[in-house]
């Protein structure tokens, strides 16, 4: 492929190294100076750059280092968002679950600064590859707290929410094309979660509908995707949530299939299939003709390294439903979608981005 996505790719987030974990710490602590941190980042941020453009990647990020979270950073730059506790919870392999905090709309949503662009803008600096910059789907601003989602006396209608939120994209896409940005990746999280019947029934039982709401966020997304440039790419991860190793939801795509694969207007879906809570590759038949598909095989999880060849018999089990030309492979979601990172060492993430590089490069070369 000569523009992306590309045949191996990355969805996003590295595990935060050592140094910037300890700068990090000391300037909260007052020991380091915001200069002293600004320098370490963009040190260690040129270095995980060079890390991906070594193993082969040919469209990089900065590995959201300036991000306390794969969505927080998102509503933290907008007036109008406080934190309240999600409706939905974090579970791993022995099924304990984990509360987390989400966001809250207390008041009018105004974006009082740019988002994405400085980061996009510093990336673009250490790049010889593409820069890709992520941000997180409309949908996350309300799911995770459903028709809670803001205070009734700032919004007693959730469209008007819905509008504020929306006006915010537009203006950040437009921003990014303004600076010459071509590559885009809508991370999102509901969509998938609605995959799962535990999560359906939870929604129902809150008074909502999900395929309304799997309308409503495909819907948000086109409407971004609208604003995007005319030479941009612009792909969409979907997760099942990704917190210290930890997940939300588990089920195959059927659910949300046929609509989503046919209706959202993206360039290419990043599908999380790195193990059997995703399902097998049945709804890729809905899959429309003009989508690129990145197969997410390669666990950010577990440290375990996946075996070269498994990965290229999953690739041509994939091929039976969508042509061996239109799919990609990368990890299954990014390896740090909060500050934490998950549970590995930085040697693991990098051979296992260098393994989606040596199976693509096996496949489609």
């Amino acid at each position: 492929m000569t523009s992306p996505p590309f045949r191996a790719e990355h969805v996003g987030s590295l595990l935060r190294p050592p140094a910037l974990k300890a700068a990090h710490a000391a300037h909260r602590a007052g020991t380091l100076s915001a200069q002293g941190y600004a320098e370490v980042l963009e040190r260690e941020v040129a270095r995980a750059v060079g890390m991906q453009e070594e193993v082969g990647l040919r469209a990089v990020t900065d590995g959201e280092f300036r991000r306390s979270s794969w969505f927080g950073f998102f509503f933290e730059a907008l007036e109008g968002f406080g934190l309240a506790p999600s409706l939905f919870r974090f579970r791993d392999e022995t099924g304990h679950e984990h509360a987390w905090q989400t966001s809250y709309a207390t008041g009018p949503i105004r974006r009082r600064r740019s988002i994405c662009t400085e980061e996009y803008l510093c990336l673009r600096q250490h790049a010889r590859g593409l820069p890709k910059v992520t941000m997180p789907s409309p949908s996350a601003l309300h799911f995770f707290r459903g028709a809670q989602s803001a205070d009734p006396a700032v919004y007693p209608d959730l469209e008007r929410f819905w509008e504020d939120v929306l006006q915010v994209y537009e203006a950040e896409m437009a921003e990014l094309v303004r600076l010459g940005c071509r590559y885009v990746q809508l991370d999102e999280v509901p969509l998938a979660m609605l995959c799962d019947d535990g999560i359906r029934a939870q929604v129902k039982a809150q008074g909502a509908d999900p395929d309304a709401l799997t309308r409503r966020y495909i819907d948000a997304a086109n409407r971004v995707i609208a604003a995007k440039g005319a030479d941009m790419t612009v792909g969409m991860h979907l997760c099942r949530g990704n917190f210290r190793s930890r997940w939300m939801a588990s089920g195959g795509y059927a659910p949300v299939a046929e609509r989503l694969f046919q209706e959202l207007a993206v360039d290419a879906f990043f599908l999380e299939y790195d193990s059997a809570r995703a399902g097998d590759f049945t709804p890729l038949a809905h899959m429309g003709r003009d989508k690129t598909v990145v197969l997410g095989l390669v666990s950010s999880k577990t440290p375990e390294l996946e075996d070269a060849d498994a990965l290229k018999r999953r690739i041509d089990q994939a091929s039976r439903f969508v042509p061996l030309q239109r799919l990609a492979i990368s990890p299954q979601c990014g390896f740090a979608s909060v500050a934490g990172g998950n549970l590995l060492s930085e040697d693991e993430q990098r051979r296992k981005l260098a393994r989606v590089v040596e199976v693509a490069s096996a496949i489609w070369s």
